[in-house]
């Protein structure tokens, strides 16, 4: 089973049960503004799970980080969990975090989407007003689960990003993400956040992202 980035292991996350193999993208519609980030992101998981074991983390990594970082506001999720708070914090703590944050999601990504199987991707456009992109996993093996995934996107100066993810219509991968980043800084401050995110992200890469 694979993990988004918007899911977490443990402490970290509610987990959304879907396996990852083999994928092509089916697209309901044509890529929009709304939809061409979350498109994206699909093809670059592609590229990265068909290079596998036989390329690096850090190949992976590097080849996955310019998708995750276009397609997911990560600065909103990381200022958001971590609340009122923000404000106050010196500009260099500020950068720390957000560098930290997103060495971290991209961690995660690389680590859940390395494998193939039989899966597809289905893009569907947001409906009306709504600015939600939903991804339909179809599982390649006969029996599996169908899994949706509902990106809720929001314009912001460099585009339209996911700002949150709910699973199968109800799992909000982002709001159990910004609990559990509150409560390190509950526990430890900034500074036992940023440990934490650098700490995690050692372990999901074996040392070579930091």
């Amino acid at each position: 089973m694979r993990k988004s980035v918007f899911e977490r292991a443990g402490a970290w996350a509610r987990a959304l049960c879907v396996s990852v193999g083999t994928v092509w993208l089916a697209h309901a519609a044509a890529a929009t503004e709304v939809t061409q980030p979350i498109e994206q992101l699909d093809t670059g998981l592609l590229q990265a799970m068909k290079a596998g074991k036989t390329a690096t983390f850090r190949q992976r990594y590097e080849q996955l980080a310019p998708f995750v970082t276009r397609a997911v506001d990560l600065d909103f999720i990381l200022q958001s969990g971590v609340g009122a708070g923000w404000a106050g914090l010196p500009a260099d703590q500020k950068a720390a975090l957000k560098a930290a944050f997103q060495h971290y999601s991209i961690a995660t990504y690389v680590s859940n989407f390395d494998a193939f199987g039989g899966e597809r991707f289905d893009l569907f456009p947001p409906a009306g007003t709504d600015p939600v992109v939903k991804v339909k996993i179809v599982p390649g093996k006969p029996g599996d689960d169908i899994h949706t995934l509902a990106y809720t996107m929001r314009q912001t100066a460099d585009g339209w990003k996911a700002t949150d993810v709910r699973a199968d219509g109800t799992i909000s991968q982002v709001v159990a993400q910004q609990e559990q980043i509150r409560s390190l800084v509950k526990s430890g401050g900034a500074a036992g956040l940023l440990a934490r995110l650098q700490e995690k992200t050692g372990e999901l890469s074996g040392g070579t992202v930091h």
